[in-house]
């Protein structure tokens, strides 16, 4: 019986296998991807950009909710949007500026063909992330990354754990392409992540954490104890500035 390590090294390794052979599959059709995807994307003549909309089922789902998150925090709008919810209603926000990324390993799914089906009708182009070589996605795509044709890893072979990797893989790849198509810099990302550290070191300033005028605790030199606890108390910023009179 296997170790739990061994398992463990053998799934990563044949992940890692599989991120070699998609590397290495990346030609002139990824290129003509990031530009169809740039070109959805960018001011059109009303001065609206377009929105990517990532779509998966199951696993391929979470997968395509990274995925969108890593192409709106980098510059290219975009969201995730259910398969089988979009059939249900939210096709509605679908205009000709919307383009869409659709996972399925195996490119057979049918709430994935049936969507992309129906996208066609409303929408712009479709990109598709698949395994599926000749799979009805595909063929309805104008755009394919083919994912490496190889098992998914583990004792099984069942749980999908290759394909799902390849799939991030795949996106963080178009995300960052994209990025570099539009000469994205860490200003904008900075604008887009406020909160993170980068943006904080780059948006910052003293006028945002500095107080002045009413909002600032101070007594005179000659206040008392009380006065001085209650006038932090209601500042609430730990401390008092004890001025003179002349408010030195």
């Amino acid at each position: 019986m296997s170790a739990p390590r061994e398992i463990a090294r053998q799934v990563v390794a044949e992940e890692a296998e599989a991120l070699r052979q998609l590397a290495a599959s990346f030609g002139p059709d990824f290129d003509a991807t990031v530009e169809t995807l740039y070109a959805a994307t960018s001011n059109g003549p009303t001065g609206t950009a377009g929105l990517v909309i990532v779509s998966g089922l199951g696993k391929s789902g979470t997968v395509a909710q990274k995925i969108a998150a890593s192409l709106t925090s980098t510059g290219t709008p975009a969201v995730f949007m259910h398969p089988v919810e979009a059939l249900h209603g939210d096709l509605g926000i679908v205009t000709g500026r919307h383009c869409l990324i659709a996972l399925s390993r195996s490119g057979n799914t049918e709430e994935i063909v049936r969507f992309v089906a129906h996208f066609r009708r409303l929408g712009g182009p479709v990109v598709g992330i698949t395994q599926g070589r000749a799979s009805r996605l595909s063929e309805l795509c104008r755009h394919v990354l083919l994912l490496p044709d190889v098992p998914e890893a583990g004792p099984l072979s069942l749980a999908p754990t290759t394909s799902c990797v390849a799939m991030l893989a795949a996106g963080d790849a178009l995300a960052m392409a994209l990025l570099h198509r539009r000469g994205f810099r860490p200003e904008d990302f900075a604008q887009y992540h406020p909160e993170g550290s980068l943006g904080r070191r780059l948006l910052l300033r003293a006028a945002d954490l500095m107080h002045t005028g009413d909002a600032l605790p101070i007594v005179r030199l000659h206040d008392s104890f009380h006065d001085l606890i209650m006038e932090m108390t209601r500042k609430r910023l730990g401390l008092a500035l004890i001025v003179e009179p002349d408010g030195r």
